[in-house]
């Protein structure tokens, strides 16, 4: 069944495959939903489907991710310059994270959203982002090749909180513990926005790479706290 803006305007403009965004954050909604709004457009000017635009990030993710893996070792060696990944990964990060946006816009403006289409969303999703934690764990470890083993465990693991907490809230048992939507929490919220976060991922790589290190303390850390806060809410809530 088409969706409403669909059968009103069969030319949909920028503006309405922005209005049907799901958010992500203040960074993702400013800036990757509107070049998602962009992305959906054009694909639906051309006749693409929303799996393609998954794909397409899935692929421009994965390639974005092997390429900083592969230069991790002459960046800390010095033979290859550091804002030359840096600037792939913000680029090739944002854009492919922009048409993860727009599959969902296209879908839901155009009335082509299904549950297979779903659920090849979310696996793509799984991938790009087990591939973007190993180009940043792989920039650590050979930046400081003593980085423990079980840090990168640890990164890895509470790092898949976003994502996971992300699914359960779409379903029809959603909740958030911050239902505040003022400035404030919403700069404090830029933590957990995926857009903000490969932004600042990048940004390490091509300014100070020796911090990446640091960035994975960081990030397990949040992701870490927030998984137990998590717990404590949802049992909380489970008690009552």
């Amino acid at each position: 069944m088409q969706s409403a803006t669909s059968l009103a305007d069969p030319r949909p403009t920028i503006a309405d495959f922005h209005r049907v965004n799901r958010g992500g954050g203040l960074f993702s909604e400013s800036i990757s939903q509107w070049l998602g709004a962009v992305f959906a457009l054009v694909a639906q000017r051309l006749g693409l489907r929303p799996t393609a635009l998954t794909i397409t990030n899935l692929v421009l993710g994965l390639a974005t991710s092997v390429t900083v893996v592969a230069l991790a070792g002459p960046v800390a060696a010095g033979d290859v310059p550091a804002w030359l990944v840096g600037l792939l990964a913000l680029i090739g990060w944002q854009v492919a994270y922009s048409l993860d946006c727009a599959d969902g816009q296209l879908a839901r403006v155009t009335g082509q959203g299904s549950a297979a289409g779903a659920r090849v969303d979310v696996l793509c999703d799984v991938a790009a982002q087990i591939a973007l934690v190993a180009a940043l764990a792989a920039t650590a470890v050979a930046q400081q090749p003593s980085t423990p083993t079980w840090l990168v465990a640890a990164f890895a693991g509470t790092w898949m909180v976003n994502l996971v907490t992300s699914v359960m809230q779409a379903g029809p048992n959603a909740a958030s513990m911050v239902t505040s939507t003022s400035l404030p929490v919403r700069l404090v919220k830029l933590v957990r926005d995926y857009g903000a976060v490969i932004f600042v991922a990048a940004l390490v790589l091509a300014v100070a790479p020796a911090l990446a290190l640091w960035v994975m303390i960081a990030f397990t850390i949040v992701n870490g706290g927030f998984l137990l806060a998590s717990i404590a809410f949802s049992a909380r809530a489970s008690l009552r």
